[in-house]
C-alpha cells in the first residue's frame, strides 16, 4: 500500500494495483479559500480507477478539480449525489448508502457513517456525509469529514491505516468536525497500525494574513501532543503535501 497526501482531504491510495483518489480539490482558490501548498500536478490524477467523494461541501467536491480526471473515471458518491456528478460529464457514477459497498478490481469500498452535514449549500442536493473503508490485502479508513461518533468503535483493531481529519480551513471549527483532541480520541478508539492526519494546513480564508501562518501549522502540532496523551502507544505519520507513506504487504 502507498498513500500520497495531496493536501486537505485529498489522498491518493494505491493498494493491490488499484488507484483511488479521495475528495480531489486542487485549485488555488475555492470559493473564499486560498490554497497555501503546492498543487500536486497532473501526474497525481493519472490512471485513477475510482474517486471517492465523502460529501458535497465545496472543499470536498470541487467540480473543476474533479474534471481534471478522465470522464470515464468511476466516481463513488453518497446516495443522492449522482446527478450532480453526471452533469459534470462523468458517466460511471455509483451511489452508496451507509453499509453498502462496491468493488473496484480486487478492492472493496465500503460506505461507513460520518457525523457531518453533507449538503451542497445553498441550493444543492441534501445528502448524508460518508466515510469509506477500503479493503484489499490491507484495510484502510478514510474518514472524510466527521465529528466523533459511537460507531467508530465498529472499526476498531482492524485497520492498517486511519486517515483522520484534525481541523478544517479557518481559525475555528463548527459542529461536525474533529479537532486535534477529537482526532486523537478517534485514533485511540480505532487503534490502527498507523494514523495519518489530514484536513489541515492547506486552505485558509482570503485575508486574515496576520494569523494564517500559525493556524496552518498549529493543528498538526496539537494533534501530535494529543496523541502522546490519548494514545501514546500508537504510531502516527505526518505527511506534507506530495509526501507518501508506504506500508508493506500483510504477511500471508
Amino acid at each position: 500500500m502507498q498513500l500520497t497526501w495531496g493536501g486537505h482531504a485529498t489522498v491518493l491510495i494505491e493498494v493491490d494495483g488499484v488507484k483511488l483518489l479521495t475528495d480531489p480539490v486542487f485549485r488555488n482558490r475555492v470559493v473564499h479559500l486560498r490554497r497555501h501548498v503546492q498543487d500536486p500536478g497532473p501526474a497525481f490524477v493519472e490512471g485513477i480507477d475510482a474517486v471517492l467523494i465523502s460529501h458535497l461541501h465545496f472543499d470536498h467536491l470541487d467540480l473543476p478539480s474533479l474534471k481534471r480526471l478522465a470522464p470515464e473515471t468511476r466516481v463513488i458518491v453518497p446516495e443522492g449525489a449522482a446527478g450532480l456528478i453526471r452533469k459534470a460529464g462523468f458517466r460511471d457514477v455509483i451511489e452508496l448508502q451507509e453499509g453498502e459497498g462496491t468493488e473496484v478490481g480486487p478492492v472493496t469500498v465500503l460506505a461507513v457513517p460520518a457525523d457531518h452535514d453533507g449538503r451542497r449549500h445553498p441550493f444543492g442536493p441534501e445528502v448524508n456525509a460518508l466515510g469509506y473503508v477500503i479493503e484489499g490485502s490491507q484495510r484502510l479508513f478514510f474518514a472524510g469529514d466527521t465529528d466523533l461518533h459511537p460507531r467508530l468503535s465498529e472499526l476498531a483493531d482492524t485497520l492498517e491505516v486511519a486517515l483522520l481529519p484534525i481541523w478544517g480551513w479557518g481559525h475555528k471549527l463548527g459542529p461536525g468536525h474533529m479537532d486535534p483532541r477529537g482526532a486523537a480520541i478517534a485514533a485511540a478508539t480505532l487503534r490502527p497500525a498507523v494514523t495519518v492526519p489530514i484536513h489541515w494546513g492547506t486552505y485558509f480564508p482570503i485575508g486574515m494574513k496576520g494569523i494564517r501562518g500559525a493556524l496552518l501549522e498549529k493543528p498538526v502540532r496539537a494533534f501530535e501532543q494529543q496523541m502522546s496523551e490519548q494514545a501514546p502507544d500508537l504510531e502516527i505519520q505526518v505527511l506534507r503535501p506530495g509526501e507518501s507513506l508506504r506500508r508493506p504487504a500483510a504477511s500471508p
